[in-house]
């Protein structure tokens, strides 16, 4: 049997550019003789398409869609798709009114639907608030195989590789009990530093447990703040990888089932991303690539102060959308050094976007007038600073406005994290490129990214990161460290540390309390903030839920040194 993986690259509500993208790839699947497409989770309306759903009107054309989609494929080749379907039963037997569904598409008609039985409502996820769960185990039969179906979740459940169970079912055990051949899941599994390794290793712990060979279909592309990277794979028998898609792009992969072995023949590996660095930078120039155009854009303007951040970014939107569509803006004040003014316009050059300089000077001493009575017999500080920042975000906005721009802020996570950053100043704009991208990471990336030869000018790796918003300032005057800081952040954000265990790490306890305060209180920032690429187990976008006005602080003074009964090694990844 032959199988091929559509790894396609949805927008999401497009129900028609959807299904045009599947038939396109139905069409090649059936020219090489396929017998089964396997499209990604929610292939016709993309993923996570979220309050769309509450739409009556979405989810009618969704029907609609679905339907005609069968009767244009090919006649011999049959289809999974991934749809939703109204819950019948949900007004008598209450429940959601929708399932997350996977139909079955052959010979011109909607043969089966399957829905997905595991609902993540954890991270980035919220599943619950549209979906009813499925209650039965999801099989078919196609030309003797008999194939398993389940749906992103249904494979993350297994209690050995887990150690415990966050749903009460397995899927994959249920569909082992009734002999399936194959299983194949449909995904749209969102991106994160490292996690590629980690479903391989998942599924293959799977694979060997039930004697299944397993068939992941991923979904690619930016949604919001949401990046998908394909990577699409199958696993034999024995665990071994036998086929991979490539990352971060729309991919076809052809398959072989051998019906005699029972198990799946060896294909196409994609090679994976030979570090870290690399891996993020892939995920972040889709990001911006497929933000930018979904959202209808073409051009993008951010501010270069000469600074390790908006050098990333500009390199990023370069490499995303090409030099020609990436506009450079440099507002010197009298604070900026010629050094930084000379290593934005050596970027730019390096990079071969155009820039325009606006200088602030006179700007700011409008303000200066404009202000000298209220604030006459004060000194200068935090106020006149974040003015600097303030003219130079309402000047990019105005590019933007009148050229159409998108906007990118510049802001890393280590800022946002502790508020080392300025509302309607820095933070302007309609995507953060960077905002889940460490201090430390940042550096990592540029030093990458100059691996073959200087594209951030080397001055802006080694002088000391500054906003030079007054006279002889830097960042370590206000903040620790960065290595320092993104650690104890690391440990605080991503891994749920509590105060004792961060400083039995070795660091100071009034620093800790100092930085856990600091983010506190920055929550009000990031709640105004653009979206931001997500690349990390935990970051500041849809699925960061904070209060802004909380007490918690006060109250978690009086438990520390007191003994906690969770662990944090407990916490699902």
């Amino acid at each position: 049997m032959k199988i091929t993986i559509a790894q396609i690259n949805p927008i999401i509500g497009d129900l028609s550019g959807n299904t045009q993208k599947i038939l396109e790839a139905a069409n090649k699947a059936a020219e090489d003789k396929a017998n089964l497409l396997l499209t990604p989770e929610l292939s016709l309306c993309g993923y996570p398409p979220r309050d769309l759903l509450l739409k009556p009107g979405f989810v009618a054309a969704m029907g609609i869609a679905l339907v005609q989609l069968a009767q244009n494929l090919p006649a011999n080749l049959a289809v999974l798709v991934g749809t939703v379907e109204e819950n019948a039963q949900a007004d008598v037997a209450g429940g959601k009114s929708l399932y997350n569904s996977i139909a079955l598409l052959h010979q011109g008609e909607v043969k089966q639907v399957f829905h997905k039985r595991l609902l993540p409502t954890y991270d980035v996820f919220d599943e619950h608030r549209y979906f009813e769960p499925g209650l039965k185990a999801n099989y078919f039969n196609l030309d003797g195989v008999k194939i398993g179906v389940t749906i992103c979740e249904d494979l993350w459940n297994d209690e050995e590789f887990f150690g415990k169970r966050s749903y009460s079912i397995n899927p994959i055990a249920d569909l082992s009990s009734f002999n399936v051949d194959l299983v194949v899941n449909l995904s749209a599994s969102p991106y994160t530093q490292g996690k590629q390794s980690f479903r391989e290793a998942m599924l293959k712990h799977t694979a060997l447990r039930f004697d299944k060979p397993i068939i992941y279909v991923n979904q690619v592309g930016g949604n919001d703040d949401l990046i998908f990277d394909g990577r699409s794979f199958a696993l034999n028998r024995q665990g071994e990888v036998t086929a991979r898609a490539c990352g971060f792009d729309a991919d076809l992969l052809q398959l072989a089932f051998d019906k005699q072995q029972q198990d799946l023949n060896f294909g196409s590996i994609s090679p994976d991303c030979e570090s870290e660095d690399e891996e993020i930078w892939q995920a972040l120039v889709l990001g911006v690539k497929d933000y930018v155009l979904k959202c209808g854009f073409s051009k993008v303007v951010l501010g270069l102060s000469g600074g390790i951040d908006s050098s990333i970014v500009a390199a990023i939107a370069t490499a995303a959308l090409g030099k020609e569509n990436v506009l450079g803006v440099l507002m010197p004040s009298p604070y900026s050094s010629e050094s930084s003014i000379k290593d934005a316009d050596d970027l730019a050059r390096n990079l071969g976007f155009k820039t325009e300089k606006l200088p602030i000077g006179n700007l700011m001493e409008s303000y200066d007038g404009t202000f000298a009575e209220l604030f006459a017999d004060t000194g200068f500080g935090l106020a006149e600073e974040n003015i600097q920042s303030r003219i130079r975000g309402n000047l990019l906005m105005a590019i933007s406005n009148k050229f159409g721009y998108l906007l990118l802020s510049t802001g890393n996570k280590s800022e946002m994290a502790v508020g080392y950053c300025t509302l309607y100043g820095d933070m302007n704009g309609g995507l953060a490129v960077i905002a889940d991208v460490p201090k430390t990471r940042v550096y990592s990336l540029c030093h990458w990214l100059n691996k073959n030869g200087e594209v951030i000018p080397d001055n802006v790796l080694t002088k000391a990161p500054s906003a030079e918003l007054k006279p002889g300032q830097f960042d370590q005057d206000s903040l620790p460290d960065y290595e320092i800081l993104d650690d104890i952040l690391q440990r605080l954000v991503n891994d749920y540390q509590s105060v004792e265990e961060i400083v039995a790490a070795g660091y100071d306890k009034s620093l800790v309390n100092k930085v856990i305060k600091m983010v506190a209180r920055a929550e009000f920032k990031r709640r105004q903030a653009p979206p931001g690429i997500k690349i990390t187990d935990r970051a500041f976008g849809t699925g960061w839920r904070m209060p802004i006005a909380s007490n918690w602080l006060k109250v978690e003074d009086t438990y520390q040194n007191k003994p906690v009964s969770v662990s944090s090694t407990t916490r699902r990844k």
